[in-house]
């Protein structure tokens, strides 16, 4: 029996080392084909005509190894539109298959959504062998946070240029254009771009002491979505979102901050208890949303800027709380990757994952 025993061992050692050795070459098999796959991935050219809504950053400013910083990506037809920016959210969009030529719109200029800003307008440049800078649009301010991150790169885009070539990296396609979002007097919306059948409107917010902050409605080939940027509960979110397809709507949950609230107390963390008992006022919770979607007629609503971070999916219930009772349509929390697509001509909103 030992004997036996021992054979087994033996040969076991035997098969596992020969796994083991090939495990290199296998990976290289694999990194190959890989490779080939994603430097070839287009999503937006793959996607059916219509809108489509893709989630590139579904936290907030907190830590967050599920989700990135605030960023949405909606594809109209052929064109690519990506509001917010936050941290990771080039790497994220590449690792979507998300390229081609953008706009970007931003929200408000807090850190979490403009931080990812360099990266985003540097793939857009020498992964697309763009000639012209990126477009930023944005409230009133855009200029000089776009003045900003051109200086911040003004280094990179020359030493990029130097070593790949002006045909690779050409210089004039090097940074970033603003274009302010002027509110007419007395007003709360206007039409910022209107062109190859899609309409984007920008409106006002409440996110006080952030004056303005930008929602976007998107509007192509009788679908829409609207994108609430931070708020709280607003008026003005509820009526740009009147019969609209899908509402992605940010959601911060009062109950689970104040735990992190009692926490950073017990902690002897007197100054961030108070951060923490501060945010609660100028975003929205879970309930609020799902009373504005069901107000406004949306026929789905995504929450998004999951605020505190939910490390267990056990989380969500509590984190929603009594949403689900307030609205009675599709209701869904969003995770980077999310897909949620809106062909032209129809009314159905089809969910999937990406990688």
């Amino acid at each position: 029996m030992k004997r036996i025993l021992a054979g087994l061992i033996v040969l076991a050692l035997l098969v596992g080392g020969g796994l083991y050795a090939a495990r290199g070459p296998l990976a290289l098999k694999v990194m190959e084909r890989r490779v080939v796959e994603g430097m070839t991935a287009d999503l937006v050219g793959s996607l059916p005509d219509g809108l489509h809504v893709v989630v590139c950053g579904s936290g907030g400013p907190f830590p967050d190894g599920d989700r990135g910083a605030p960023c949405t990506a909606v594809i109209a037809g052929k064109r690519l539109f990506i509001v917010d920016t936050g941290e990771a959210a080039g790497r994220t969009l590449g690792r979507l298959g998300i390229g081609g030529d953008s706009v970007v719109l931003l929200t408000h200029f807090h850190s979490d959504h403009i931080d990812g800003l360099g990266n985003v307008a540097l793939m857009r440049w020498v992964g697309g062998n763009r000639d012209t800078p990126l477009l930023l649009y944005g409230a009133p301010g855009v200029e000089r946070v776009a003045a900003g991150f051109n200086e911040a790169y003004i280094f990179d885009s020359g030493y990029r240029t130097a070593h790949h070539g002006p045909e690779v990296a050409p210089p004039s396609g090097a940074g970033i254009i603003p274009r302010p979002i002027m509110l007419p007097t007395g007003a709360d919306s206007v039409v910022v771009l209107e062109e190859d059948g899609v309409k984007i409107t920008a409106f006002r917010v409440d996110h006080g002491p952030v004056e303005p902050a930008l929602g976007y409605r998107f509007d192509y080939k009788g679908r829409s979505v609207v994108i609430s940027g931070d708020t709280s509960a607003s008026p003005v979110v509820a009526a740009q979102a009147k019969g609209v397809d899908l509402l992605v709507h940010e959601a911060l949950s009062p109950e689970l901050v104040k735990l992190l609230q009692d926490g950073s107390s017990r902690a002897g963390l007197p100054k961030r208890a108070k951060i923490m008992a501060d945010i609660p006022n100028y975003h929205t919770s879970p309930l609020d949303a799902a009373k504005i979607a069901r107000s406004s007629g949306a026929r789905a609503l995504l929450l998004t800027h999951i605020v505190p971070p939910l490390p267990v999916r056990a989380l969500e219930g509590p984190f929603l709380g009594k949403a689900r009772e307030a609205y009675d349509g599709p209701l869904w929390i969003a995770r980077d990757g999310d897909l949620l697509s809106m062909p032209a001509g129809g009314t159905d909103i089809k969910r999937r994952r990406l990688r």
